[in-house]
């Protein structure tokens, strides 16, 4: 050991020896003085008690001013070196130990900081390695992200207890829609929100008998009905386990189901034109019946008496002629009244009104023609079948160039009620100015490329109409096609709640290893347990003097990751001025608060979002305080489990000095992006709160309880707001 190590060590002893020894000294001369020496003692330092006293504690001071210099190199220094290895060793390998302390403790730090540096040059070995084993199942990851988040057919992935493992766009997009909590559809969630339980049940009921019969391909089918009123038909089929064989290798009993897969499709629509097709059926053969037989009748009677007068043929002959008008206004009647069922069997797709045009000038241009665009509807989008609607296009544009020399043609697109008009607009001259009255009822044909469809027959199909318009103001000739409008599917996402990314993380496998049986929330453990990490800016700091919320931000952790995908980004009308002095902090002003929802309407929406969940937030207590402050007058209530991240700090590091959301990220290594906005400091509250667990657990803290019950007991959860 060295000499200054053994010289703290002895005055350290030195300070507590003389301590014990003087108060010792003292007791035993008191004890053996005689009554008379006591009284006589006393009368000495009646006196000069005080004195006596005040020269005592300046000993005592300036004997512990010598010693608190070798207590903080030697004692307090260690300590926190210890608290800064456990970071570097389980969260934050990039930290290295401070130079505090005594030489020796500085040195041992240096050494400490050697060894981490040889350690990541050895974990960046071996992560190379790790990487390159893992880049093909990164490559199947991803092709399976991409090709869930583009299937048109909503998919959801559940395990056993209902509890969703993977969804597609196109399903939180379909619920959203029909306004049955498609904010709600996240990672962890139960199925049976959305979906009634027992049909699901029943469903997975038949499954595993036609599993138990040996079916290579068992499946269910039901349809329920919404809590709007929709009719959605659900395909259930199996997530099966792996098959369990014996020792020769062959499979012992059935393979167990661990999830299933539901594939769900809205019938309302279709159902509605197959009610409209029956009716349609039904009208054409009650209101035909009687003409048919009154014509047969008459057909019958000329037939037979082929020597009748003319008088009675022609009044036979009048028969069959007024009802067959009859047949063929009632047959009129019925396709214009169910012209749309007759066509809803014509497979369409939803695109943007301008990326059907880009596509039939590209197609067009090959062909030679210029084309030019004049005023599109930038944000419109139809409904059709894009293959037929383009082939339909380019052959009135070939036609225009071979019969008509168009030199160019000009497309222009707006909305008409629940129609667009697409006009393909070309320049004609006074000497060529015939009006082509038949192309589109002629088959269609370009090049080589040929069709047995006309152009008529592609917008029938669509419900809509085509004819030829001059404008003999501007010397233009244009084709007008009415083709149907479709609803803007991005304005279907409720984003004045939700954000999402470009690619989503909508799956996790490894929930389909977690159960929900009945252990208590507060003894699971810590790494299993679904979060909520949200955030708060207000209007100022003191909720019972009326200040309000301004913004809410939140994200979701759930098996042990942070989903960036499933997040509340909302700003609220506050209904009162913004202290000057919080602008800056938070960026946000009185003019983006006007027109937001008020927090009687977000409330509810993060209510449903945290549902099921442990709430975490930095200085909780401030928070929380405001949201309880609303419950009387929006009748919300947040019953959930709290952890305070802000708490957890103070159990993990109680010697460091500061416990700041920025302190705590430096600390763990957390990359602080977006601060003082809601969304920001939850997401960087959520990655600090993952570093934390296993800090937590290296202190023996692995259950919800035993997290509160630490947090509970540190300095920081006394304060109030």
């Amino acid at each position: 050991m060295a000499r200054r190590a053994k010289l703290a060590i002895a005055l350290l002893g030195l300070y507590s020896l003389l301590a014990v020894l003087f108060s010792g000294l003292g007791v035993a001369l008191w004890a053996d003085m005689q009554e008379g020496e006591r009284r006589a003692m006393q009368a000495i330092l009646e006196g000069r008690l005080a004195l006596v006293v005040f020269v005592t504690l300046i000993a005592w001071a300036v004997l512990g001013l010598a010693v608190r210099p070798l207590y903080r190199a030697y004692v307090e220094a260690p300590v926190s070196l210890r608290e800064q290895t456990l970071v570097m060793l389980d969260v934050n390998p990039a930290l290295r130990l401070a130079d505090i302390g005594a030489p020796e403790i500085c040195a041992f730090a240096r050494a400490v900081n050697t060894l981490a540096d040889r350690r990541e040059a050895l974990r960046g070995d071996v992560d190379d390695m790790i990487r390159q084993a893992k880049a093909t199942l990164e490559e199947e990851r991803n092709r399976l992200a991409a090709l869930m988040s583009e299937l048109t057919q909503s998919v959801i992935v559940c395990n056993l207890d209902g509890r969703i493992l993977l969804y597609n766009s196109r399903a939180r997009l379909q619920f959203q829609v029909l306004g049955e909590g498609g904010g709600l559809i996240g990672l962890g969630r139960s199925v049976f929100a959305v979906l009634e339980r027992h049909l699901i049940a029943h469903a997975l009921d038949n499954v595993r008998h036609r599993l138990s019969r040996g079916s290579t391909q068992p499946s269910a089918v039901f349809v329920t009905t919404t809590r709007g009123g929709q009719l959605i038909r659900v395909h259930m089929a199996p997530v099966l386990a792996g098959e369990p064989r014996d020792a020769g290798g062959l499979q012992d009993r059935e393979p167990s189901i661990s999830g299933y897969v539901l594939m769900l499709e809205n019938i309302t629509r279709s159902l509605e034109a197959e009610r409209k097709r029956d009716l349609m059926i039904q009208s054409l053969t009650e209101g035909s019946r009687a003409p048919v037989a009154n014509i047969r009748a008459a057909v019958e009677n000329l037939l037979e008496y082929r020597d009748m007068d003319a008088q009675q043929r022609d009044r036979f002959l009048g028969i069959i002629r007024d009802e067959v008008t009859l047949v063929g206004t009632r047959i009129d009647e019925v396709t214009g009244q169910f012209s749309e069922a007759l066509g809803a069997r014509w497979p369409l797709e939803e695109m943007l009104g301008a990326d059907l045009v880009q596509a039939a000038q590209r197609r067009i241009e090959r062909l030679g023609l210029p084309t030019a665009t004049d005023g599109i509807d930038a944000d419109l989008w139809v409904k059709v079948d894009s293959y037929s609607l383009l082939l339909g296009v380019t052959y009135l544009a070939s036609r225009l160039k071979e019969e008509l020399g168009a030199p160019s043609v000009v497309f222009r697109l707006a909305r008409a009620g629940r129609m667009a008009h697409l006009d393909l607009i070309w320049p004609h001259a006074l000497e060529r100015a015939m009006t082509p009255l038949n192309w589109e009822r002629e088959a269609m044909r370009i090049g080589a490329e040929t069709s047995p469809l006309t152009l008529n027959d592609v917008i029938e199909r669509h419900g809509g109409e085509v004819w030829v318009q001059r404008d003999e103001g501007a010397r233009n000739g244009f084709f007008r096609l009415l083709i149907p409008v479709a609803l803007n599917p991005e304005s279907f996402a409720p984003g004045a709640f939700l954000h999402s990314e470009s690619r989503p993380e909508y799956y996790d496998f490894d929930l389909f290893r977690q159960t929900e049986e009945a252990r208590a929330l507060d003894e699971r453990p810590l790494a299993q347990l679904t979060y909520t990490v949200f955030d708060t800016e207000t209007t100022g700091l003191d909720p019972s003097s009326g200040d309000e919320i301004i913004q809410i931000g939140a994200t979701r952790i759930v098996n042990g990751r942070l989903l960036r995908s499933e997040t509340i980004d909302q700003l609220v009308d506050p209904r009162r001025r913004i202290n000057p002095e919080s602008i800056p902090i938070h960026g946000i002003t009185q003019d983006m608060l006007r027109g937001q929802p008020t927090i009687d309407r977000v409330l509810p929406v993060f209510h449903d979002f945290c549902e099921d969940t442990v709430l975490v937030a930095h200085n909780a207590a401030f928070d929380m305080r405001f949201l309880q402050m609303k419950e009387a007058a929006t009748g919300i209530t947040f019953r959930q489990p709290v952890l305070d991240t802000l708490l957890l700090s103070a159990v993990i590091h109680p010697n460091q000095e500061s416990h700041r959301l920025e302190a705590i990220a430096e600390r763990l290594g957390v990359n602080v992006i977006g601060r003082h906005t809601a969304l920001g400091d939850a997401i960087v509250t959520g990655e600090v709160f993952l570093r934390m667990i296993p800090l937590l657990e290296e202190m023996g803290i692995r259950t919800l309880r035993e997290a509160r019950e630490a947090a509970e007991r540190t300095y920081h959860a006394r304060l109030t707001y």
